[in-house]
């Protein structure tokens, strides 16, 4: 194992993933985790609150660490077994099963199409399936500014940080984060039901995004620049607005979408980001998923290698997979 077969896989997860589009959900891996936890969530269910919050620290600890291990040591012994190729094919295949660069493109214009038929019904609908608000009165401007926010969030927990923990750990590494991100958009809501069991899966995805929300922001500010957005206001939107999020990371990539595309982000009751320098329009959120596109190559480029090649030296690869 090397440097050279990372940065291979890297590079050919990502071309995988803007090349198809994610298989039916009834074989998707990400699908089956998700049953998965919606089958487990009643059972996770306890009168006492702290029974509660044990029992979930358990399941997400036990379901996330059960599952890398298994994975880590899968792919020794596939590398053992039947070579660097058979290595190779198997983190492209978990790249493109955990990473939703096309998902999200394919979400997005949906919502878009409907807005340019002007059907706020079905842009209302298509949105409902990318963001966790409830969408069925939201006008025009804040379908838009949902749709955008929706991609700034992406960037990171859709796109980025498994690209970072890949860049860490190779397959394993994007798998982690990838059950981590699932147990948190299913149980780790701070409403009365949820708010105990999906304590831990809450802890960890912020934890686990800390690093590369922080990373795809900067990236979204160069992307501004390269394609002729506001790279000096994206800057600066993002040092202002990135705490009025309730979450401590998404307030990052969304505020600096907001100041490259000079627009206000809004989610109503909630948060504002940016300043109405410029109407929000079909084209900004069209601008955003370029941003997001171009922001992928640029963490390939500036960050995954970097730490690739740096890894390689200190004989981070052979040491993982002696």
């Amino acid at each position: 194992m090397n440097s050279e077969f990372i940065l291979i896989s890297l590079i050919g997860g990502i071309a995988l993933c803007f090349a198809l589009i994610d298989p039916p959900n009834r074989i998707h891996p990400v699908s089956w985790l998700g049953k998965l936890v919606s089958y487990s969530i009643p059972k996770l269910k306890r009168t006492n609150p702290n029974q509660e919050k044990l029992m979930g620290i358990f399941f997400t600890l036990f379901l996330t660490i059960g599952i890398t291990v298994g994975s880590y040591y899968f792919s020794i012994v596939l590398y053992k077994l039947f070579g660097i190729v058979a290595l190779l094919i198997y983190s492209l295949i978990v790249l493109k099963f955990t990473m939703a660069i096309l998902t999200l493109e394919t979400h997005v214009n949906a919502v878009i199409h409907a807005l340019e038929e002007k059907n706020l019904i079905r842009a209302r609908k298509s949105l409902s399936l990318i963001v966790g608000r409830n969408t069925d009165t939201l006008d025009r401007n804040h379908i838009l500014s949902a749709t955008i926010e929706s991609i700034g969030e992406s960037m990171v927990d859709g796109i980025g940080s498994i690209l970072f923990y890949f860049t860490l750990f190779g397959p394993p590494g994007a798998i982690a984060y990838r059950i981590i991100n699932t147990l948190d958009s299913m149980i780790g809501y701070t409403d009365s039901y949820h708010y105990h069991m999906g304590w831990m899966a809450a802890k960890l995805d912020t934890f686990s995004n800390y690093i590369p929300a922080r990373l795809c922001a900067i990236m979204l500010v160069l992307s501004s620049k390269l394609i002729g957005g506001d790279w000096k206001n994206s800057m600066l939107i993002m040092r202002k607005d990135h705490n009025n999020t309730p979450s401590l990371n998404g307030g990052y990539p969304m505020s600096a979408l907001a100041g490259a595309l000079k627009v206000k982000l809004e989610k109503i009751g909630y948060y504002e980001l940016g300043t109405s320098i410029e109407p929000l329009s079909i084209e900004k959120c069209k601008s955003a998923l370029t941003m997001v596109k171009l922001s992928i190559i640029l963490f390939l480029i500036l960050i995954s290698v970097p730490i690739v090649l740096f890894l390689s030296v200190l004989g981070w690869w052979n040491f993982l997979y002696v």
